[in-house]
């Protein structure tokens, strides 16, 4: 694999870096794509939440043992964790291209601090991302009141025989497992790398959410993103849902934050990069 450096020589680049987004952008207000993105993310973020509260009431329901259910029915967690990472797929390959397909405010986070959004963008994304998930949960409650209630909403809450530690850090690790998939998959270097291999971004973010919602659905039933676990909250406003409701913002936010630490200033060495940067000027 060609490197960017070598002893000292300086070899052209085969792919591009896109320019940092300014701090802020008050230009992107004036311009239609900049809504066109906010309402994408509304609108899957809406989607997300809707089918898969719905898949988790409709899991717990198959298994009631009060219907005596066969405890072995339903699509089990496996299913569940496939209908989130399956949704991120889905969404993600369907708003890529208009606004990001970010679908989580950790995401946006992680994003904001590697300089890939403006602070304009990334609040204005978070904003319509729990709203689109609060009217996507709402919906579920909408059609479905009587089971919505009795099964939980679908609402993210620590498991019994568990401490907030291990929520928070579980809400940590799998944030950053997500943000750092999300990095890797759109990274310009890699794109160029593997040209002639056609990968599809959306794919390996969705088996990361598969996968950590395998990992962590017994421990806190998988927030990883902070509008899904609000959105559920709020329509479902019972008070250990909102007990625990912080351990779901502060876990993703330093989750994507190592994140994105890691992947820029590490394994794209941009610290290093700044570091040569600043010596070369010095020594004009």
């Amino acid at each position: 694999m060609a490197k960017d450096m070598e002893v000292g020589v300086e070899v052209p680049k085969d792919y591009q870096d896109p320019p940092p987004a300014p701090l802020i952008d008050t230009v992107e207000l004036t311009k239609w794509s900049f809504y066109r993105a906010l309402i994408a993310e509304f609108i899957a973020t809406l989607l997300f939440l809707y089918i898969t509260v719905l898949t988790v009431i409709g899991y717990k329901s198959q298994t009631d043992p009060a219907k005596n259910a066969d405890q072995c029915g339903g699509v089990g967690i496996l299913g569940i964790a496939w209908a989130f990472g399956g949704m991120i797929f889905v969404l993600v390959y369907c708003t890529a291209g208009i606004s990001g397909g970010h679908i989580n405010p950790a995401v946006t986070f992680g994003l904001f601090l590697a300089r890939k959004v403006s602070l304009v963008r990334a609040l204005l994304y978070m904003v319509a991302q729990c709203l689109g998930a609060i009217c996507g949960v709402g919906l579920v409650k909408g059609f479905q009141k009587a089971y919505y209630d009795r099964y939980g909403g679908g609402a993210n809450e620590l498991s019994v025989g568990y401490n907030k530690g291990t929520g928070l850090a579980a809400e940590i690790i799998g944030t950053f497992v997500l943000v750092y998939t999300v990095f890797s998959a759109t990274d310009p270097k890699r794109s160029a790398r593997d040209s002639h291999v056609p990968v599809l971004a959306p794919l390996p973010i969705g088996f990361a959410v598969f996968m950590v919602h395998l990992a962590t659905i017994p421990i806190t039933g998988t927030g990883i993103n902070p509008a899904r676990s609000l959105g559920a909250a709020v329509i479902y406003n019972k008070d250990k849902a909102w007990d625990d409701q912080w351990i779901f913002w502060v876990g993703p936010f330093i989750g994507a934050a190592i994140a994105a630490i890691y992947h820029q200033y590490i394994l794209r060495a941009g610290a290093i990069k700044a570091f040569g940067s600043f010596r070369s000027s010095s020594n004009l």
